[in-house]
């Protein structure tokens, strides 16, 4: 999550400079976690055969190689493939290191382990776009990133003990393949509801990030050093609340209310960037939106864990594949309604009757349609999720 957390801040700038439209950018990021997305359960299965370690390994060297060779990328196609193998080597990390960690705790332990993983992802997303932003190259922080990853691969090979001593057999984990998908996220399932709060939440906030960074620097000429610091002081704000409130705050009012307080908080933060004029507003915005978005994820996995009937894994497997939908899909379209914010001619004809023209030109256009998407997912959510918290 460091080298995840270092790119960050350059990633856009990088691609434009390149020659990569917003919307090509935008694709850059959906395209990582549709490789996820498929890849994800593949390697999970792989490591329940062959071992958790050697699909750590192959996944660090591999997202190494893929980083270093986004860095030397020089037009858009090389871009394009090297952020597709990211998603597939990154897709081996993630499932396998989650199971590392449940084969070697026990039941008991299992909540405090993945609590810590949890700390850990926490603090690389709090000090990656912090040290991204401070490197001046835009190619510099690819390398080092994919540094991070190769020195990682090498303690993984010197240190770490496979923890799956029967392999060849499939344990007990249960890794969500896209038929498996199909056939239980149907709109039968008592828990779509809350699937679809994962995907709108993650859809909304991926479509801000994927021209977060173009949008400061057409606005206010920042760039990475300033991005870095926004996303620092967000993730200050954002981790300690999460580790220290969150689990009160369920038991005081309840999973629905967090949920509900978290989309209007997306909603909010993503209406105000129409107003903001320097760095503390953007900041400060920022940092709502980021509050609101991160109010939901786990408490939504808290809740879809208590109501599942098809086991925690299957359930919460099933929820990933929504947040991935929600990655894949919000880039895009955060993307194209930035280019038409730019161009505002394109789309006057059709949006004049909801919007004012002053809207028009103003970068911040594409976050208001974001947040309107999400008022009108938030309102069709607000009685099935009455209903979800009725059965509990």
């Amino acid at each position: 999550m460091l080298g995840f957390g270092i790119i960050i801040p350059n990633l856009a700038y990088y691609a434009k400079d390149i020659g990569a439209t917003p919307t090509q950018i935008a694709l850059l990021l959906s395209i990582y976690s549709g490789m996820q997305l498929i890849f994800a359960p593949i390697w999970g299965r792989l490591s329940d055969i062959h071992g958790r370690k050697p699909a750590i390994m192959f996944g660090l060297l591999g997202n190494a190689v893929a980083l270093a060779a986004f860095g030397l990328a020089r037009d858009y196609v090389w871009l394009f493939v090297a952020r597709s193998a990211a998603g597939i080597a990154s897709a081996a990390v993630l499932p396998s290191v989650m199971a590392y960690v449940a084969d070697v705790t026990t039941s008991e332990e299992r909540g405090k382990g993945m609590g810590l993983m949890g700390a850990a992802m926490g603090l690389g997303f709090i000090l990656g776009p912090a040290i991204g932003g401070i490197m001046g190259r835009n190619d510099l922080p690819f390398f080092v990133a994919g540094g991070l990853s190769f020195l990682t691969f090498v303690f993984v090979l010197a240190t770490l003990p496979e923890s799956l001593h029967q392999r060849g057999k499939e344990t007990e984990h249960d890794w969500v393949s896209p038929r498996a998908l199909f056939q239980q996220a149907t709109l039968k399932s008592p828990l779509i509801p809350l699937f679809l709060v994962a995907f709108f939440s993650t859809f909304s906030f991926a479509g801000l990030e994927a021209t977060f960074p173009l949008y400061i620097k057409e606005g206010w000429n920042y760039e990475q050093r300033e991005m870095g610091w926004m996303f620092m002081v967000m993730g200050v704000i954002v981790v300690p609340l999460q580790g220290g409130l969150l689990g009160r705050l369920i038991n005081w009012i309840g999973e629905r209310r967090i949920i509900l307080v978290g989309l209007l908080l997306n909603i909010l933060g993503m209406t105000l960037f129409l107003y903001a004029f320097n760095f503390v507003t953007l900041t400060i915005y920022l940092t709502i939106t980021g509050i609101g978005n991160q109010l939901i994820r786990p408490t939504n996995t808290s809740w879809i864990s208590k109501q599942t009937q098809i086991g925690q894994g299957a359930a919460i497997g099933i929820m990933d594949a929504f947040l991935s939908f929600g990655r894949i899909l919000g880039p895009l379209l955060g993307g194209w309604l930035y280019d038409k914010s730019i161009h505002p001619s394109v789309v006057k004809s059709s949006f004049n009757w909801f919007f004012n023209g002053w809207l028009y030109g103003n970068n911040a256009y594409s976050y208001a349609v974001l947040a309107i998407i999400l008022v009108l997912a938030t309102i069709c959510l607000y009685i099935p999720l009455l209903r979800v918290e009725r059965k509990t």
